[in-house]
């Protein structure tokens, strides 16, 4: 049975209903993930679930091993990755309250973390123009509705490098963009988890209108906090109805995204970064 991963975000660190919950502690060749992994049983599915920013939230979004975090999902058997997340909203139409199930990214870190699997005695481009699975999203999606509450289909996220929040000036330069949402984590996972062959999907509460809104407070940690808690409850709920009726075969080009994604010589390619890679790129580099 293929399992599902949940990562979690600001405000969720425990996933309650778990049953045969285990913890698990690993060590990677990219370093130690966030926190232990927790893995378990929810309606019918095996899960794996691990807290982005550590219990407690000790990690800033800078500072987490989001390689480690994904590679640690990968040697773990999961085969799709739901991504909670607070966001900033940049129009007007993506309220407070809302969920948004993000379809598109665009990067502000400059490549301050890392995000690539390859690099090191090895090179890959994987097809990266739609950077979610449309299989997960849809199902993201149909829970939420199904639940009744206000959710947005598509949306394009922002990826900011934090972990202050925006100046006025930045906030406007986005709004002009036409980007939808923006937050600090989801980037990177999402081209991290295609390079493993992972589905992923990200699931957005907005917490807040960033701080362009001339009629909103400008956005402070109290306020994210506030709204976060009161949503995170429903994408609770989100997560026990999409995992509820995902099927167990994918379908999607997901699961081959390295078929023709491997460029360097295979003669060259050392017997370190074969087993370092082995549980990504085993089934092509023997």
């Amino acid at each position: 049975m293929s399992r599902i991963g949940i990562i979690g975000g600001s405000g969720l660190y425990h996933i309650e209903g778990l049953k045969k919950a285990k913890k698990i502690s690993m060590n990677t060749p990219f370093g130690k993930p966030s926190g232990q992994f927790v893995t378990g049983i929810l309606e019918g599915k095996e899960v794996v679930f691990v807290p982005r920013h550590g219990l407690g939230h000790l990690i800033p979004p800078s500072h987490i091993n989001y390689i480690a975090n994904i590679y640690g999902m990968k040697k773990l058997g999961v085969e799709r990755i739901i991504s909670v997340a607070a966001c900033g909203s940049l129009k007007e139409e993506f309220r407070p309250m809302d969920f948004v199930i993000v379809d598109q990214f665009v990067d502000r870190t400059n490549y301050a973390r890392d995000t690539t699997f390859f690099g090191k005695g090895i090179v890959a481009h994987i097809e990266f123009a739609h950077p979610v699975c449309a299989e997960l999203a849809a199902d993201l999606y149909n829970a939420a509705k199904k639940l009744g509450l206000r959710v947005h289909n598509r949306g394009t996220y922002i990826n900011m490098e934090g972990p202050a929040f925006s100046t006025l000036a930045e906030s406007n330069l986005y709004r002009s963009w036409g980007m939808d949402v923006i937050g600090m984590t989801n980037f990177v996972e999402a081209k991290l988890a295609r390079e493993a062959e992972i589905c992923y999907s990200t699931l957005a509460s907005v917490t807040d209108y960033d701080c362009w809104h001339p009629h909103h407070a400008s956005v402070t940690i109290d306020m994210v906090i506030s709204n976060l808690k009161n949503n995170i409850d429903k994408a609770k709920n989100i997560l026990v109805e999409t995992i509820k009726n995902i099927d167990e075969e994918r379908t999607c080009s997901c699961k081959e995204a390295l078929k023709f994604a491997i460029v360097t010589d295979r003669k060259l390619i050392s017997p370190k970064v074969k087993k370092d890679l082995g549980i990504i790129i085993g089934k092509y580099i023997k």
